[in-house]
């Protein structure tokens, strides 16, 4: 293992661990009610997913980097996602993609079922994921 990937492991690895309350904290984009700061009446937010084109940011999907790390900490074990090691390794193994975590994602409510056709935010998650695995997925 060459000194640059092991540094760029234990960083990617130590981020994750400062992390880890992150992805829990957020919720998915169809919840579309939130409390108004001076009234605390709830206000309907009505969101458009297949609208959204690139702009995923602004309407409270997971973030794609905490979608990783969620999956990393064992989030999505019921989806049959692995944790941990085993995520990284099946994940260099090509047995885990970028879209199995979406899917996973949305299997557990954590997305909406439209963010599968969003090639921005598959694109994102595939960057994320190759952030921490070292491989490469296909665009």
């Amino acid at each position: 293992m060459k000194l640059t990937t092991l540094i760029n492991s234990t960083v990617i690895i130590a981020s994750l661990a400062l992390t880890s309350g992150i992805a829990s904290a957020q919720t998915a984009a169809n919840n579309n009610t939130s409390t108004g700061a001076t009234t605390g009446k709830p206000i309907n937010t009505a969101v458009n997913p297949d609208a959204l084109g690139s702009n995923y940011t602004n309407v409270g999907y997971i973030q794609p980097f905490n979608l990783v790390n969620l999956a990393y900490q064992g989030g999505f074990k019921e989806q049959g996602i692995p944790s941990g090691g085993t995520l990284i390794s099946e994940g260099q193994r090509g047995n885990i993609t970028p879209k199995d975590l979406v899917k996973a994602a949305i299997k557990a409510h954590k997305l909406p079922a439209q963010v599968l056709n969003n090639q921005a935010y598959i694109g994102a998650v595939s960057s994320q994921l190759e952030t921490l695995t070292g491989a490469n997925y296909p665009g």
